[in-house]
């Protein structure tokens, strides 16, 4: 009796090139989600950091602004302990506005950096500067010399 060859019939399955370009794939898209996430995560902290500098500016501004604008206003007699401030170096003032102080406080362990000027316009007219700083790069305790981001505002008391 006769055997019959058998035929030889490929197998259905992957291949090692189909592997590896799905592994890249995959790959490719989990590097991306992980980046995105990393940029999310730090640019909510940067946002974060400048509304915390924005509402300190617009506080003492609207605080100041409320006394007149005095050549007296400090701020650490004002707010006591609900937001501490002390006396310090900070950003340096516009060259035509009287610096009145510069201060430091530290909101959600970052140090803030303000400082305050003022300058009469006209007869009863005065503008009041208030500039925060601080370090958008540094987490925790930084120095002036690390404040890289600046938030400025001035407004006008009568």
């Amino acid at each position: 009796m006769v055997q019959k060859k058998r035929k030889i019939r490929c197998r259905s399955g992957f291949s090692i090139t189909s592997l590896m370009i799905a592994t890249t794939i995959l790959l490719a898209a989990l590097i991306g989600t992980s980046n995105f996430r990393y940029y999310s995560a730090l640019d909510a902290k940067k946002a974060a950091a400048k509304i915390t500098a924005s509402r300190i500016g617009l506080m003492l501004c609207e605080n100041w602004r409320g006394l007149g604008g005095i050549e007296t206003y400090d701020p650490v007699a004002y707010f006591g302990s609900d937001l501490t401030f002390t006396a310090s170096s900070g950003p340096a003032e516009p060259g035509d506005f009287t610096l009145l102080g510069s201060y430091t406080t530290t909101v959600n362990s970052a140090n803030f950096y303000i400082t305050l000027s003022w300058k009469d316009v006209s007869a009863g007219l005065r503008a009041l500067n208030i500039i925060v700083s601080w370090a958008q790069r540094e987490q925790g305790q930084s120095s002036l010399n690390d404040a890289d981001t600046i938030f400025k505002l001035t407004t006008y008391a009568l």
